[in-house]
């Protein structure tokens, strides 16, 4: 049995990680185009780059918490192939199975980039970073680049489509957890998956625009139903 499962900022937000976004369409006090596009980062990198520093410096405040913990456990024991899919940018799902190490087939892919990444803006090489970066801040790549936080911004493909892809034609469960299911390509998975002829489950806080599409619903917050629910697969 192939799993794909698809996770979004709302299993990060129970650990304690604000969402980028408000609910007035700001991030954090921000226009996306100011802190969230590549046009912004050219007008205004110290902006950017303080932004983003003020994210990745809060990561070892959180930690991974039951619903991370859930999918490690499950990881550890599948015998088919696992996909993990996140478009979120913090390093909970990474701290969660490290702590339990995956059988062979499992893959974790972050479709949105990371924070404790940083790439080249000349040959787009990325690298391990958990210090601020500073405006300008030149890259060890190119005498001509510069690091820029490893995220995909508006505007922007995300990361690693093709794998994705291939992983949903064959999937045989697509689990989608804490998404809104509101940004594509990510909200046209669940499509792709039906199509293969997955089984299809929505986990999350409550109803989403797109909950028609998958065959079964499970609703209340990912640290209390995702656990007994992936402990019955």
């Amino acid at each position: 049995m192939n799993l794909v499962v698809l996770t979004g900022a709302g299993i990060s937000a129970e650990s304690g990680v604000p969402t980028f976004r408000a609910s007035d369409g700001l991030w954090e006090g921000h226009r996306v185009e100011e802190v969230a596009t590549p046009e912004g980062f050219a007008a205004n990198q110290a902006l950017v780059q303080d932004f983003y520093n003020q994210r990745r410096a809060f990561l070892p405040k959180v930690a991974p918490n039951a619903a991370h913990l859930a999918l490690a456990e499950l990881a550890a024991r599948w015998e088919g192939d696992f996909l993990l899919v996140t478009q979120n940018v913090d390093d909970l799902h990474d701290r969660a199975h490290q702590a339990i190490t995956p059988r062979d087939g499992f893959e974790l892919i972050h479709m949105h980039g990371e924070l404790l990444k940083a790439r080249c803006t000349c040959t787009g090489k990325v690298m391990d970073w958990s210090d601020d970066l500073e405006p300008h801040h030149t890259s060890p790549h190119h005498p001509a680049g510069v690091l820029r936080p490893h995220i995909v911004w508006f505007g922007e493909m995300p990361l690693r489509m093709d794998r994705i892809s291939e992983a949903l034609d064959r999937c045989d469960i697509f689990l989608s957890i804490g998404t809104s299911g509101n940004v594509y390509p990510a909200a046209g998975f669940v499509e792709q998956a039906r199509y293969a002829g997955a089984r299809t489950v929505e986990i999350n806080l409550e109803p989403t625009v797109g909950r028609n599409l998958f065959g079964e619903h499970l609703y209340g917050p990912a640290t209390e139903v995702l656990p007994p629910f992936l402990a019955s697969l």
